[in-house]
């Protein structure tokens, strides 16, 4: 929405290199006693850091990082980087840049948006020195500036550049694109590498459930199918949806066709099957402007509540 909203010319794609493995224990350890008063719960948490993980049948100890998948690494990843990037960020926006700003941060996922390509390029060199300060690193080829917004496609077509870029955030690639009317229009769509890997482990389950009767297999691919729909079906995105449920429809049949030699499963019966079993490709979200519009104080929880301040600590 604020991209689509407010006068956003350029794009800071940034990628945080290896950020779960990189984390210092040092710096977490400072920004907790900085919020926690209780020792007992930063011993515990400095414990859980130390205790490792398993594997291949094997201790691994590290001195940082925080392990993939465990319950509380996303919470302790984003108080480090609320310390380390998010107030920082926030400074610098007021004090840095010429232009308007939007920063948008999901864990390590960060995305920047400015109007002046000098405020873009100015915006990672300092991020790079402010990351390197903390033991973190941007990665070189994953982070990218890039032209984007209602300008990007005439400005690269006189430069005979083509298409205008891409980038991803959290699934999804997002395009400078237009509407009906030829009005600018942020389109989001899954990518491409997401769905085949989603494709993947269908397939790959479909053959554990070779033997299943096709009720109960109809009855976990609608519930694969709607959780799959319940997350990318966003406004603009219909088309690769609709392509999602199609695939899941011929891998259905591929895999009835090889629980024997005389199965004879045709296009005509999977697709029974599917309108039978499987969810229709339908839009279930608004468009942002929609969905997180407030106009008014009172449409926003806490919106009269005073900000309090913030300080840094250890981490200025």
């Amino acid at each position: 929405m604020g991209i689509t909203r407010t006068h956003v010319s350029w794009i800071v794609d940034a990628d945080i290199k290896s950020f779960f493995d990189a984390v210092s224990h040092e710096w977490l350890i400072k920004f907790l006693e900085h919020r926690i008063g209780d020792p007992r719960i930063i011993r515990l948490i400095g414990k859980w850091l130390k205790a490792g993980t398993l594997e291949e049948g094997k201790l691994m100890m590290s001195e940082e990082g925080t392990p993939q998948g465990a319950v509380i690494s996303p919470l302790l990843a984003n108080l480090y980087l609320h310390y380390v990037f998010d107030l920082w960020a926030h400074q610098w926006r007021h004090r840095h840049a010429r232009g308007n700003v939007v920063i948008v941060r999901y864990a390590d996922d960060i995305v920047v948006g400015v109007d002046k390509e000098s405020d873009a390029r100015s915006f990672v060199q300092a991020m790079r020195s402010r990351l390197e300060q903390f033991e973190l690193t941007l990665h070189p080829e994953k982070t990218q500036v890039i032209r984007f917004g209602r300008f990007a496609a005439a400005n690269r077509v006189k430069r005979g550049l083509g298409k205008p870029q891409t980038f991803d955030f959290l699934g999804f690639t997002h395009i400078s694109g237009h509407d009906r009317r030829g009005k600018f229009m942020l389109q989001r769509i899954t990518r491409r590498d997401r769905m085949v890997a989603a494709l993947k482990r269908i397939k790959e389950e479909l053959r554990r459930r070779w033997h299943v009767s096709i009720p109960e297999q109809g009855q976990w691919l609608r519930k694969v199918v709607q959780g799959y729909f319940g997350y990318h079906a966003v406004p603009g995105n219909y088309p690769r949806m609709k392509a999602f449920r199609n695939h899941v429809t011929d891998l259905w049949r591929r895999a009835l066709r090889r629980r024997g030699q005389r199965d004879r499963t045709t296009w005509r019966r999977a697709f029974r099957l599917a309108a039978q079993w499987l969810p229709r490709a339908r839009v279930l979200h608004p468009w942002p402007n929609v969905r997180f519009d407030a106009t008014h104080p009172g449409q926003e929880p806490g919106a009269r509540i005073v900000h309090a301040g913030i300080c840094a600590g250890g981490a200025r």
